[in-house]
C-alpha cells in the first residue's frame, strides 16, 4: 500500500469544479487551469499525456469557441471566452487527479475516508484491471475475422459487439470470483488505511471555497 493520499485534492477539485459549473468567470477558469499546471509540476506528472489531452481536446475548444461566437445572441466574445477556458479549467482538474495517482490510490482513499462501499471499490478495480485483457482480447478478435478474410477496424460494431459478449462472460466468473473471496455487500473487511493530514485536508477546502467567493464578489460588483 503506498503512502500518498488523493482525499486533499479531490476535495479541492470536487469544489472548484462544481462552483465553475455555475459561476461565468473567465478569472477563475484562469486561475484553475494555471493552479492545475503547476499542480502537475509538482506532482512530477510526465508531461507526454499532458501533452497529448490538450491536443485532443483542441476540436472540443474550437467548437464550443465556435458555436457561441456563431450562435451566441449577446456578448459574443466574452461568453466563448467563458465556456471555453472552462472546457480547460475541468481538463487541467481532471488531470491532476487522473495522471498523479492510480485508480487505486483514489478507490482507497474513497473507500477508507469517504465510506465507499467495498464491493463497489474492488469491483471498479477489477475492471481497471481487466483493461489489458480487454484491449488482447479485441486483438484476438481481430486476428479471428482476418484468418476469415474479414477486416475488423476500430470503429466496426462487430468487433464491440463481439468484445461485449466476451465481457459479459468475464462479468459473471468477476462476481462468482468476488463472491468466493468474502467481497460480499456488508461483511467487514480488514484494511491499512493510508494516512490522512486534516490540515491539509482544511486548507483545500478553505482555498477551494475563497477562489469561488472571490470570484463571486467581482462577479457581483
Amino acid at each position: 500500500m503506498t503512502n500518498r493520499q488523493p482525499l486533499p485534492l479531490l476535495i479541492f477539485v470536487s469544489i472548484t469544479g462544481l462552483g465553475i459549473m455555475f459561476v461565468k468567470s473567465v478569472w477563475l477558469n484562469s486561475v484553475l487551469v494555471l493552479i492545475g499546471m503547476a499542480l502537475l509540476l509538482l506532482l512530477r506528472v510526465k508531461p507526454k499525456p499532458v501533452f497529448w489531452a490538450l491536443l485532443v481536446s483542441l476540436p472540443a475548444a474550437f467548437g464550443t469557441w465556435w458555436s457561441y461566437m456563431a450562435f451566441s445572441t449577446y456578448d459574443n466574445w466574452h461568453i466563448a471566452l467563458i465556456y471555453t477556458s472552462r472546457l480547460y479549467a475541468f481538463l487541467m482538474l481532471g488531470l491532476t487527479v487522473t495522471l498523479a495517482y492510480t485508480p487505486r490510490e483514489i478507490l482507497f482513499s474513497l473507500r477508507d475516508y469517504l465510506k465507499l462501499s467495498d464491493t463497489f471499490t474492488y469491483g471498479i478495480l477489477a475492471a481497471f484491471n481487466l483493461l489489458p485483457r480487454v484491449r488482447h482480447q479485441i486483438k484476438i478478435i481481430q486476428y479471428g475475422a482476418a484468418m476469415r478474410g474479414i477486416k475488423y477496424h476500430l470503429w466496426s460494431p462487430q468487433l464491440y459487439f463481439k468484445a461485449i459478449l466476451t465481457a459479459i462472460n468475464w462479468a459473471q466468473d468477476l462476481s462468482e470470483g468476488m463472491t468466493s473471496h468474502g467481497f460480499s455487500e456488508g461483511f467487514p473487511r480488514t484494511n491499512i488505511k493510508t494516512p490522512l493530514s486534516i490540515p491539509l485536508v482544511f486548507l483545500t477546502t478553505i482555498s477551494g471555497l475563497t477562489l469561488l467567493l472571490i470570484s463571486l464578489l467581482g462577479h457581483w460588483w
